[in-house]
Protein backbone atom coordinates (compact mmCIF):
# COMPACT_ATOMS: atom_id res chain seq x y z
CA UNK A 1 0.00 0.00 0.00
CA UNK A 2 1.25 3.21 -1.04
CA UNK A 3 0.47 6.68 0.67
CA UNK A 4 1.50 10.01 0.14
CA UNK A 5 1.40 12.99 2.08
CA UNK A 6 1.97 16.76 1.00
CA UNK A 7 1.52 20.47 1.75
CA UNK A 8 0.44 21.96 -1.76
CA UNK A 9 0.46 24.87 -0.53
CA UNK A 10 -3.00 26.16 -1.97
CA UNK A 11 -4.25 22.89 -4.27
CA UNK A 12 -4.88 25.19 -7.50
CA UNK A 13 -1.47 26.79 -7.71
CA UNK A 14 0.19 23.64 -7.45
CA UNK A 15 -2.49 21.49 -10.76
CA UNK A 16 -0.08 24.68 -12.43
CA UNK A 17 3.22 23.11 -11.62
CA UNK A 18 2.90 19.83 -12.11
CA UNK A 19 0.70 18.45 -9.49
CA UNK A 20 -1.43 16.66 -11.97
CA UNK A 21 1.78 14.67 -13.64
CA UNK A 22 3.04 13.92 -10.51
CA UNK A 23 -0.05 12.45 -9.05
CA UNK A 24 -0.72 10.43 -12.08
CA UNK A 25 2.86 8.53 -12.29
CA UNK A 26 2.58 7.89 -8.31
CA UNK A 27 -0.62 5.76 -8.56
CA UNK A 28 -0.88 5.86 -4.55
CA UNK A 29 -3.39 4.26 -3.05
CA UNK A 30 -4.32 7.30 -0.54
CA UNK A 31 -3.00 11.11 -1.09
CA UNK A 32 -3.56 13.42 1.60
CA UNK A 33 -3.08 17.14 0.92
CA UNK A 34 -2.49 20.06 2.95
CA UNK A 35 -2.98 23.86 3.32
CA UNK A 36 -5.09 23.32 0.22
CA UNK A 37 -6.83 27.11 0.28
CA UNK A 38 -9.94 26.23 -1.51
CA UNK A 39 -13.31 24.46 -1.17
CA UNK A 40 -14.18 21.32 -3.25
CA UNK A 41 -16.59 22.89 -5.93
CA UNK A 42 -13.00 25.49 -6.87
CA UNK A 43 -10.62 22.30 -8.04
CA UNK A 44 -10.80 20.40 -11.40
CA UNK A 45 -10.71 17.10 -10.03
CA UNK A 46 -12.53 15.75 -13.14
CA UNK A 47 -9.64 13.68 -14.31
CA UNK A 48 -8.99 12.40 -10.74
CA UNK A 49 -10.95 9.16 -11.72
CA UNK A 50 -10.73 6.20 -9.66
CA UNK A 51 -10.21 8.13 -6.21
CA UNK A 52 -13.07 9.05 -3.59
CA UNK A 53 -12.52 12.77 -2.45
CA UNK A 54 -13.12 13.94 0.91
CA UNK A 55 -12.48 17.67 1.52
CA UNK A 56 -12.67 19.75 4.96
CA UNK A 57 -12.24 23.45 4.23
CA UNK A 58 -11.76 26.34 6.02
CA UNK A 59 -14.54 28.89 6.98
CA UNK A 60 -12.23 31.55 5.98
CA UNK A 61 -11.69 31.31 2.17
CA UNK A 62 -8.63 30.68 0.71
CA UNK A 63 -6.62 29.80 4.12
CA UNK A 64 -5.97 26.38 5.39
CA UNK A 65 -7.88 22.97 4.14
CA UNK A 66 -7.15 19.44 3.91
CA UNK A 67 -8.14 16.93 1.58
CA UNK A 68 -7.82 12.74 1.32
CA UNK A 69 -8.26 11.23 -2.30
CA UNK A 70 -8.27 7.25 -1.51
CA UNK A 71 -8.75 3.94 -4.27
CA UNK A 72 -10.79 2.60 -1.81
CA UNK A 73 -14.14 3.80 0.17
CA UNK A 74 -13.96 3.69 3.13
CA UNK A 75 -16.10 2.70 5.76
CA UNK A 76 -16.79 6.27 7.62
CA UNK A 77 -15.31 9.94 7.35
CA UNK A 78 -14.99 12.33 10.01
CA UNK A 79 -13.95 15.76 9.96
CA UNK A 80 -12.51 17.96 12.68
CA UNK A 81 -11.77 16.62 15.93
CA UNK A 82 -14.69 17.34 17.75
CA UNK A 83 -13.83 20.84 19.54
CA UNK A 84 -15.23 23.79 18.64
CA UNK A 85 -12.38 25.34 19.23
CA UNK A 86 -10.50 23.44 16.82
CA UNK A 87 -12.38 22.55 14.18
CA UNK A 88 -13.25 25.89 11.88
CA UNK A 89 -10.60 25.78 10.22
CA UNK A 90 -10.50 22.71 7.96
CA UNK A 91 -7.60 20.74 9.25
CA UNK A 92 -8.74 17.01 10.28
CA UNK A 93 -10.06 14.53 8.50
CA UNK A 94 -10.42 10.75 9.43
CA UNK A 95 -10.80 8.17 7.12
CA UNK A 96 -11.77 4.50 8.76
CA UNK A 97 -11.23 1.24 6.96
CA UNK A 98 -11.42 -1.96 7.70
CA UNK A 99 -8.14 -2.62 9.78
CA UNK A 100 -7.12 1.20 10.48
CA UNK A 101 -7.70 4.82 10.58
CA UNK A 102 -6.22 7.13 8.39
CA UNK A 103 -5.96 10.70 9.43
CA UNK A 104 -4.63 13.85 7.88
CA UNK A 105 -4.23 16.87 9.54
CA UNK A 106 -2.66 20.18 9.12
CA UNK A 107 -1.14 21.87 12.38
CA UNK A 108 -1.51 25.14 12.97
CA UNK A 109 1.60 27.35 12.70
CA UNK A 110 2.63 29.22 16.13
CA UNK A 111 3.21 32.44 14.18
CA UNK A 112 5.92 34.89 14.60
CA UNK A 113 7.16 35.68 18.04
CA UNK A 114 4.95 32.47 18.42
CA UNK A 115 2.20 34.50 19.61
CA UNK A 116 -0.02 31.13 18.84
CA UNK A 117 1.81 29.06 20.53
CA UNK A 118 -0.79 28.63 23.81
CA UNK A 119 -3.57 27.99 21.19
CA UNK A 120 -0.85 25.21 19.50
CA UNK A 121 -0.23 23.64 22.96
CA UNK A 122 -3.76 23.03 23.67
CA UNK A 123 -3.79 21.29 19.72
CA UNK A 124 -1.21 19.31 20.07
CA UNK A 125 -3.08 17.78 23.40
CA UNK A 126 -6.17 17.85 22.45
CA UNK A 127 -5.13 16.22 18.89
CA UNK A 128 -2.95 13.36 20.75
CA UNK A 129 -6.05 12.96 23.42
CA UNK A 130 -8.00 12.14 19.83
CA UNK A 131 -5.28 9.95 18.19
CA UNK A 132 -5.74 7.75 21.09
CA UNK A 133 -9.77 7.60 21.60
CA UNK A 134 -9.42 6.42 18.00
CA UNK A 135 -6.65 3.31 18.85
CA UNK A 136 -8.87 2.36 21.46
CA UNK A 137 -10.83 0.74 18.39
CA UNK A 138 -8.66 0.43 15.51
CA UNK A 139 -4.83 1.00 14.77
CA UNK A 140 -3.85 5.05 13.58
CA UNK A 141 -1.96 6.31 10.80
CA UNK A 142 -1.17 9.82 10.89
CA UNK A 143 -0.09 12.10 8.47
CA UNK A 144 0.82 16.12 7.30
CA UNK A 145 2.32 19.46 8.56
CA UNK A 146 2.86 18.93 11.77
CA UNK A 147 4.77 22.17 11.79
CA UNK A 148 7.13 21.33 13.79
CA UNK A 149 11.28 19.72 13.58
CA UNK A 150 11.41 17.09 16.38
CA UNK A 151 15.11 17.66 16.90
CA UNK A 152 18.21 19.51 15.88
CA UNK A 153 18.83 16.74 12.81
CA UNK A 154 15.92 17.95 11.98
CA UNK A 155 16.33 21.44 10.36
CA UNK A 156 19.59 23.06 9.19
CA UNK A 157 20.45 25.88 11.41
CA UNK A 158 18.73 24.27 14.93
CA UNK A 159 20.65 27.22 16.87
CA UNK A 160 19.59 30.12 15.14
CA UNK A 161 16.40 28.96 15.53
CA UNK A 162 15.96 27.42 19.14
CA UNK A 163 13.16 30.63 19.69
CA UNK A 164 11.24 30.37 16.15
CA UNK A 165 7.97 28.77 15.38
CA UNK A 166 8.28 24.98 14.64
CA UNK A 167 11.02 24.95 16.77
CA UNK A 168 9.97 25.93 20.03
CA UNK A 169 10.73 23.94 23.13
CA UNK A 170 6.60 23.63 23.43
CA UNK A 171 6.53 22.33 20.21
CA UNK A 172 9.10 19.95 20.40
CA UNK A 173 7.88 18.51 23.44
CA UNK A 174 4.27 18.19 21.96
CA UNK A 175 5.91 15.89 18.96
CA UNK A 176 7.49 13.79 21.75
CA UNK A 177 4.26 13.58 23.60
CA UNK A 178 3.14 11.78 20.75
CA UNK A 179 6.42 9.06 20.48
CA UNK A 180 5.92 8.97 24.58
CA UNK A 181 2.18 7.74 23.55
CA UNK A 182 3.52 5.13 21.05
CA UNK A 183 3.78 6.23 17.77
CA UNK A 184 5.93 5.86 15.41
CA UNK A 185 8.29 8.49 13.56
CA UNK A 186 8.16 6.02 10.11
CA UNK A 187 10.90 8.23 8.70
CA UNK A 188 13.64 7.79 11.38
CA UNK A 189 12.63 4.10 11.24
CA UNK A 190 14.61 3.69 7.89
CA UNK A 191 16.92 7.14 8.19
CA UNK A 192 18.82 8.11 11.40
CA UNK A 193 20.94 11.18 9.50
CA UNK A 194 20.24 14.55 9.61
CA UNK A 195 20.03 16.80 5.75
CA UNK A 196 16.51 15.34 5.16
CA UNK A 197 14.43 18.05 4.77
CA UNK A 198 10.49 18.74 3.68
CA UNK A 199 10.01 22.31 3.81
CA UNK A 200 12.40 25.42 2.51
CA UNK A 201 11.84 29.08 2.66
CA UNK A 202 11.28 30.45 -0.41
CA UNK A 203 14.35 33.18 0.03
CA UNK A 204 18.34 32.86 -0.63
CA UNK A 205 17.92 30.05 -2.68
CA UNK A 206 17.29 28.25 0.55
CA UNK A 207 15.73 25.08 -1.35
CA UNK A 208 18.70 24.96 -3.43
CA UNK A 209 21.36 24.37 -0.78
CA UNK A 210 18.75 22.31 1.35
CA UNK A 211 18.66 24.82 4.11
CA UNK A 212 15.07 23.41 5.17
CA UNK A 213 13.09 21.67 7.66
CA UNK A 214 11.57 18.45 8.59
CA UNK A 215 7.96 19.15 9.26
CA UNK A 216 5.28 16.80 7.41
CA UNK A 217 5.51 12.84 8.72
CA UNK A 218 3.84 9.78 8.51
CA UNK A 219 3.15 8.28 11.97
CA UNK A 220 1.86 5.27 12.76
CA UNK A 221 0.25 3.02 16.07
CA UNK A 222 3.21 0.54 17.25
CA UNK A 223 0.46 -1.99 16.31
CA UNK A 224 1.89 -1.53 12.86
CA UNK A 225 5.25 -1.13 12.78
CA UNK A 226 5.79 -4.78 11.47
CA UNK A 227 3.53 -3.43 8.29
CA UNK A 228 6.47 -0.83 7.47
CA UNK A 229 8.38 -1.11 3.97
CA UNK A 230 9.39 2.11 3.28
CA UNK A 231 9.26 5.88 4.80
CA UNK A 232 10.90 8.73 2.28
CA UNK A 233 11.06 12.36 2.11
CA UNK A 234 10.93 13.14 -2.28
CA UNK A 235 12.77 16.65 -2.32
CA UNK A 236 12.73 16.25 -5.81
CA UNK A 237 9.42 17.15 -6.48
CA UNK A 238 8.29 20.68 -7.04
CA UNK A 239 5.28 22.32 -7.13
CA UNK A 240 5.25 24.13 -3.18
CA UNK A 241 7.51 25.29 -0.28
CA UNK A 242 7.14 21.72 0.78
CA UNK A 243 7.52 18.39 -0.63
CA UNK A 244 5.65 15.37 -0.67
CA UNK A 245 6.28 12.73 1.99
CA UNK A 246 5.72 8.47 1.26
CA UNK A 247 4.62 5.90 3.14
CA UNK A 248 4.53 2.18 1.99
CA UNK A 249 3.32 -0.41 3.89
CA UNK A 250 3.25 -4.39 3.47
Amino acid sequence: MKLISWNVNGIRAALGKGFRDFFENQGADIVCLQETKARAEQVDIEWMRGYHAHWNSAEKAGYSGTVVFSKSKPVDVSYGIGIAEHDTEGRVITLKFDDFYLVNVYTPNSQNELKRLPYRLRWDQDFLNYLKSLEKNLPVIFCGDLNVAHEEIDLARPQANHHSPGFSDGERSGFSAFLDAGFIDTFREFEKAGNHYSWWSYRAGARARNVGWRLDYWCVSAALRRRLKDSRILPEVMGSDHCPVLLELH
